[in-house]
C-alpha cells in the first residue's frame, strides 16, 4: 500500500498527530458531518481545531482515473485553496492532504483549518427576511464579481458552499469550501452570471446581487439581471423536471 501525505511547512510539527488521526479516522475525533458520500471530522491540536474531511471511496474505474489521469478529489483541494488564498480569496486554510494507493486510489482525505462562520449562504434563501439581508447579498455580489476577475471559475458554487462570518457592523466576509471541482480562466459576464446559477437565487436576489455585480463590472445593470435570472431560472426548472419525473418513477413503482 503506498500512501502520499503531503502537509504545508506551517504544519509540519503536527504530522505525526495527523497521521495518527487519520490512520484512526473511523475511530477517533468529533463528527462534523457523516454523510453517503463525504464525512467531515474535527479534531484538536495545541488549542487549534482542524478540519478532516474524508472523500467517498472511490469505484474500481474512478480508483484509476485518480491514480493516472487526474488528481484525486483532496488533492485538488489542497491545491486549490492554495491558489485562492494567493488570489485573495477566502477559504478556510489548508493544511494538507492525504491518499493511500493500491493499484488504483483507494482512500483520500483533505485537512483544513476549522472555521467558526455565523451562517452560510443557504440562511439567505430560506429566510426573505433575515437581518441585513439586501446588505449582504450586496456585498456577495461583490465577492462573486472579485472572485470572478481573479479568474476563479467555481463550478460548486451552490449555497451551501459560501460560509459568512459578521467581521463588524455592517460587515461581512465569505469562505469558500468544497472546492475540488474549479477552474481558473477569464469568463464573459455570460458565464460569470451562469456561474452563479446554482445559488438558487429568487427574483429579489437576483436584482440584488446583479445590481451591484453591474456596477464593479461597469455594465448595463437590466443586461446583468437579464442574465442571472435567465441562468437562474433554467437551472431551477430543470432541477425541478429531474425531481418531477424521480416522483413520478417513484409513484409507478408503488
Amino acid at each position: 500500500m503506498q500512501e502520499n501525505f503531503v502537509i504545508h511547512t506551517d504544519y509540519l510539527a503536527h504530522k505525526s498527530v495527523f497521521y495518527s488521526f487519520l490512520t484512526n479516522f473511523l475511530s477517533q475525533g468529533e463528527d462534523v458531518v457523516r454523510g453517503e458520500r463525504n464525512a467531515i471530522k474535527k479534531i484538536q491540536i495545541d488549542g487549534v481545531f482542524f478540519n478532516v474531511k474524508k472523500f467517498k471511496n472511490p469505484s474500481l474505474i474512478q480508483s484509476l482515473v485518480y491514480r493516472f489521469l487526474r488528481k484525486s478529489k483532496a488533492k485538488r483541494s489542497y491545491e486549490y485553496a492554495l491558489q485562492l488564498l494567493q488570489k485573495g480569496i477566502k477559504t478556510p486554510t489548508p493544511v494538507g492532504y492525504f491518499e493511500r494507493i493500491s493499484f488504483g486510489l483507494k482512500e483520500s482525505y483533505y485537512i483544513s483549518v476549522h472555521v467558526d462562520y455565523d451562517f452560510d449562504f443557504r440562511v439567505l434563501n430560506h429566510h426573505p427576511k433575515f437581518e441585513d439581508r439586501e446588505n449582504i447579498l450586496t456585498q456577495f455580489g461583490r465577492f462573486c464579481y472579485q472572485m470572478h476577475e481573479a479568474q476563479v471559475h467555481f463550478l460548486d458554487h451552490s449555497p451551501g458552499n459560501t460560509l459568512i462570518n459578521r467581521v463588524g457592523v455592517g460587515q461581512y466576509e465569505f469562505y469558500l469550501i468544497d472546492l475540488n471541482r474549479m477552474r481558473f480562466e477569464t469568463l464573459s459576464l455570460d458565464q460569470r452570471m451562469k456561474n452563479l446559477r446554482r445559488l438558487w437565487l429568487s427574483r429579489t436576489m437576483v436584482r440584488i446581487i446583479a445590481t451591484e455585480y453591474a456596477k464593479c463590472y461597469n455594465t448595463s445593470v437590466e443586461k446583468t439581471q437579464n442574465l442571472l435570472q435567465q441562468h437562474s431560472k433554467a437551472f431551477q426548472d430543470k432541477v425541478n423536471r429531474k425531481k418531477l419525473r424521480r416522483r413520478k418513477r417513484r409513484n409507478k413503482s408503488e
